[in-house]
């Protein structure tokens, strides 16, 4: 069997089932190229919108840390004064940008693959530490997929910052005109524009890798026939085991059945392929129910219990067939069948009257009326 499922073909759309175990492990797509555009992106923009403010902060840390009385250095309570200020106060012009960068990293593999939470992707697996293994992953497809990405990112970003240098190549060149703090404000500005248009070109990467990586995800959950097969079986339980359990459920509903032949008020036979065994309350019941029906070795059993306890049993082959087809076991007979039925319970009434001695002449069997739309010839 293992040979044959390696020798199939993986051409099969994952089953739903399938789908679900996968990410149930954790094994979901994932671009790590757009994760890290994304992360620079968003850290030239926190950069350019945050920065001044940041870098007027930092400022005035450095200018208050240094801006003291020299005696002041010798107490070390005014120094931890300075330095729980200062932390604070850096913590403070931080605070947005990390913020923002840590929900980046979270939002970014969510916009690819969804959230996916799962403990079991840190469960230890001893085919990560085969060295085998890991050779094989090193001389892989999708080694030599990561590697041409690795070389791609370098001439892409080489490539944005040789065009950024040349474009703003004026502008560095005029700062040395300027006076220090305009140079160092013009300087910051450039460097976070220039880092801005860098971070964008490794766009042109993400955008190669999504795709790349939906392609190589759903390739990877491609199934062979044999695993839908097996999948199926697994799930829906085996042919064998399933009609097993119908056949005892069969004779569980057998066994019910027949403990109520031995209730019944007569039994109408075919006389040999069908058996149907009817009650009757007039008190309690608004009609005849049958209370167990049969054909071939289930119809002879029923027989052979009625006959055990003495229930009467009529040779009525049409009437037998139309109550076998059109009543369910413990159901009321069909409207249609009524008039039939209540001449078979008053003959079996008359016949025992007349074995008990209470009518003198024998009765004489009536007709029983089927309706065409209640008949069934076979």
């Amino acid at each position: 069997m293992a040979e044959e499922d390696s020798s199939q073909e993986k051409t099969e759309e994952p089953t739903s089932r399938k789908l679900e175990k996968t990410r149930e492990e954790g094994n979901v797509v994932r671009s790590k190229e757009l994760n890290t555009s994304a992360i620079l992106i968003v850290s030239a923009i926190c950069i350019l919108v945050f920065g001044p403010l940041m870098g007027n902060t930092l400022m005035e840390v450095m200018r208050f840390c240094f801006d003291f009385d020299a005696r002041a250095s010798w107490d070390t309570n005014i120094s931890g004064e300075y330095f729980l200020a200062s932390i604070y106060a850096a913590f403070t012009a931080l605070l947005p940008f990390f913020a923002l960068l840590l929900l980046t990293a979270l939002a970014a593999p969510m916009s690819l693959g969804g959230w996916n939470f799962s403990t079991k992707a840190l469960a230890p697996k001893a085919s990560r530490m085969n060295p085998f293994s890991g050779l094989k992953r090193m001389f892989s497809m999708n080694s030599l997929v990561e590697l041409l990405k690795g070389w791609g990112k370098v001439i892409v970003v080489a490539t944005s910052a040789i065009l950024v240098l040349f474009g703003l190549k004026d502008q560095f060149l005029s700062m040395i005109f300027e006076p220090t703090p305009n140079a160092i404000a013009h300087a910051s500005r450039t460097l976070a524009w220039s880092f801005l248009l860098m971070a964008c070109s490794t766009l042109i990467i993400a955008l190669i890798d999504v795709p790349f990586q939906i392609f190589s995800h759903a390739k990877k959950l491609r199934m062979t026939m044999q695993e839908i097969k097996d999948e199926y079986k697994s799930s829906e339980g085996k042919p064998e085991i399933k009609a097993k359990i119908r056949q005892l459920q069969r004779d569980m509903a057998n066994r019910r059945m027949m403990s109520d032949v031995p209730e019944a008020d007569v039994i109408i036979t075919n006389p040999t392929h069908y058996a149907v065994a009817l009650k009757y309350k007039p008190n309690e019941m608004p009609a005849p129910l049958m209370v167990a029906k049969g054909v071939d070795m289930v119809a002879l059993k029923i027989r052979e219990i009625g006959g055990e306890y003495k229930v009467p049993i009529l040779e009525l082959p049409a009437l037998s067939r139309s109550i076998y087809h059109h009543t369910e076991i413990g159901g009321e007979i069909p409207e249609g069948l009524y008039i039939a039925v209540a001449q078979v319970l008053a003959y079996i009434y008359q016949v025992e009257q007349w074995k008990k001695g209470n009518v003198q002449e024998k009765p004489q069997e009536p007709s029983y009326p089927i309706p065409n739309d209640l008949r069934q010839d076979t």
